[in-house]
């Protein structure tokens, strides 16, 4: 392939919130051409149909959903399918594109029996488990870089892990006290699909416990830190798109703000899409997600209780974004030896 011919990318799964924001990514993106978007329940309507933030304009592509059967070979292949979907036709959807990319829990963990035990059914492809790269480029980026497949994020585990990252990497952490990460996150979270728990008089103004403890994304976490013992514990909130993660932790005694601030910064250097929040004034002293919505980013900060040792890491990030399809879109990148950065400029919104 020239560098003058574009990527043809396939969408699998297009008609959720995850398929519909890989799609708002890579319409516009300078080294794609999307060629198929499918949806079973919409195949032949108009994509804008489903997502009318979509609708055609300046000669953008009307493009219509197509049905999984419809799927025509491509250069990439990127899976939106619902959990389960992707590991049952893994084969199939490989000989259909030399790269493929999974949104889904499928192929996150690289232990089937983790994968079981989390999930509550074995897993129907454990071969291709290892196959995979973890698709968080801010812990993984030299593995992603020319892998044939990676796997998606979980958006709980992403504001999880990147909150924690540059604490774990600079060894300020004590060893012998657990991790509490506290999540608060949005509607959005629960994808596209109506239910009793998503209903407006029963969602809102709710802040509701939905995974005080067991959260299936622990295990990402765990796998991507190297712990055991990290607890999730999840709340809805009163937002649409995005997850706070508020990690209560212990530094090493003698942990000085300058030193938090030399393994921020030596985090945040080689990582575009991290930014340091840490203000002494103002409202937005702290990461807040509404200010990364609709971006890759993900804006992380801390607060240190020199008389104790209590050690507060904070990291915000757009759910459907840095949580999911702006991390894929970031890993095609990486494949194909692109800029990280293309496609992904938006920097947010304010007000919003």
């Amino acid at each position: 392939m020239s560098s003058d011919t574009p990527l043809r990318v396939a969408i699998a799964g297009g008609s959720g919130y995850g398929g519909g924001e890989l799609l708002r990514l890579l319409i516009d993106h300078p080294c794609v051409e999307v060629t198929q978007v499918t949806s079973q329940r919409n195949a032949g309507k108009f994509v804008h149909s489903v997502h009318p933030n979509l609708r055609p304009w300046a000669g953008r592509p009307a493009l219509r959903f197509t049905t999984l059967e419809e799927l025509e070979p491509c250069d990439a292949l990127l899976l939106a399918l619902p959990h389960g979907q992707a590991q049952g036709q893994i084969e199939h959807f490989s000989e259909l594109a030399p790269r493929l990319i999974d949104l889904s829990a499928d192929f996150r963990l690289r232990d089937a029996a983790v994968y079981e035990a989390r999930y509550g059914h074995a897993h129907a492809a454990p071969s291709w488990l290892d196959r995979f790269v973890y698709g968080l480029p801010e812990r993984y980026r030299d593995q992603i870089r020319g892998a044939d497949y990676v796997s998606g994020v979980g958006c709980n585990a992403t504001a999880s892990n990147l909150a924690l990252l540059p604490l774990v990497q600079a060894g300020l952490l004590r060893d012998d006290r657990p991790i509490l990460v506290d999540l608060k996150v949005g509607s959005s979270e629960g994808g596209a699909s109506a239910n009793a728990a998503s209903h407006h008089p029963e969602r809102s103004h709710a802040v509701r416990s939905f995974a005080p403890t067991g959260h299936r994304h622990e295990a990402e976490v765990h796998q991507a830190l190297g712990r055991d013992d990290i607890h999730l514990s999840v709340t809805s909130i009163e937002l649409v798109r995005g997850a706070l993660a508020t990690v209560h932790t212990w530094a090493q005694p003698g942990t000085s703000e300058r030193d938090l601030w030399r393994a921020y910064r030596r985090f945040v250097k080689d990582r575009p899409f991290v930014r340091i929040v840490h203000e002494r004034s103002g409202i937005y002293r702290h990461p807040e997600p509404k200010l990364v919505a609709g971006t890759n980013l993900a804006d992380i900060g801390w607060s240190l209780d020199q008389t104790n040792g209590r050690l507060v890491s904070i990291c915000a990030i757009d759910n459907l974004g840095k949580g999911a399809a702006g991390s894929a879109v970031q890993c095609l990148n990486l494949m194909h030896s692109w800029d990280e950065t293309t496609g992904l400029g938006f920097t947010g919104l304010h007000p919003i």
